[in-house]
């Protein structure tokens, strides 16, 4: 497969608005390099993507798709790994080893190429793009992203004041309530209460409450919830379910019930 048929599959809704002219800008140099007519492919398949998407639009929610996240995630990643002023190799080989786990090795590869060169662009606004994706993004696929985000920032070893400003940066411009937020942030982080805040609740909930609160966030985090963006985000999305589970378990063993 080559690279340009992989980005105009990749493309989906986000071939147009300030996603679109990233992409853009970053595939300037795989079109430039494309001879005899190669390059073509690209620009017709993203003409068509956003013809398609122009259509859903004035219907309903475009469905997002695999590609619509992948892109999505590309760009977010870029802005964590740049929040504290450095590139630590650790988060860029996370990013790889995370689409590579996800994508197969053809498909990071191309991915990856396409993260350097959005990874070089200055001055991508932050608000613009999240803005973007939360029109476009069901909200499972949304608190995904996040997780995602999250994990790229522990890399290193540690998650850094600017890096967990920036997150929350965007989780706000995403719609992802401060619960939610904090639910996801706790599931990289080693603390007393941890659990509590995994299942969204006070130190004070009673039991009756710890329970409905597991089954609620079960539900929010069941990996069928994001089922539509492909098996390859399943594992994430597991992850998240299963640390569910065991904050749960904690607080059985702990308040003994």
């Amino acid at each position: 497969m080559s690279i340009s048929k992989w980005i105009g599959g990749a493309l989906g809704w986000s071939f147009g608005g300030p996603i679109g002219a990233i992409i853009g800008i970053a595939v300037g140099s795989f079109v430039d390099k494309m001879t005899n007519g190669k390059g073509s492919s690209f620009l017709e398949e993203g003409e068509r993507q956003q013809r398609t998407s122009g259509r859903r639009q004035t219907k309903q929610q475009p469905k997002t798709e695999s590609g619509d996240f992948e892109v999505s995630l590309l760009i977010l990643s870029s802005i964590v790994i740049k929040a504290d002023g450095r590139q630590d190799q650790r988060e860029l080989d996370f990013v790889r080893e995370q689409f590579a786990s996800m994508y197969g090795k053809e498909r990071a590869n191309h991915a990856f190429k396409l993260f350097k060169n959005i990874n070089n662009q200055k001055n991508i606004s932050t608000r613009q793009v999240c803005l973007q994706i939360k029109q476009m993004m069901d909200h499972p696929s949304r608190l995904q992203l996040m997780h995602f985000l999250f994990g790229i920032a522990k890399a290193d070893g540690t998650v850094t004041e600017d890096e967990v400003k920036k997150i929350y940066t965007i989780a706000g411009y995403l719609g992802i309530s401060s619960r939610d937020y904090e639910s996801i942030k706790a599931m990289f982080y080693s603390s007393v209460d941890n659990a509590y805040k995994v299942l969204e609740i006070d130190k004070t909930a009673s039991i009756d409450e710890i329970k409905r609160a597991y089954r609620k966030m079960a539900k929010k985090y069941h990996p069928d919830r994001v089922i539509h963006l492909g098996k390859e985000h399943q594992k994430g999305a597991e992850e998240k379910f299963r640390q569910v589970q065991g904050a749960y378990e904690q607080l059985q063993n702990e308040r003994r019930f």
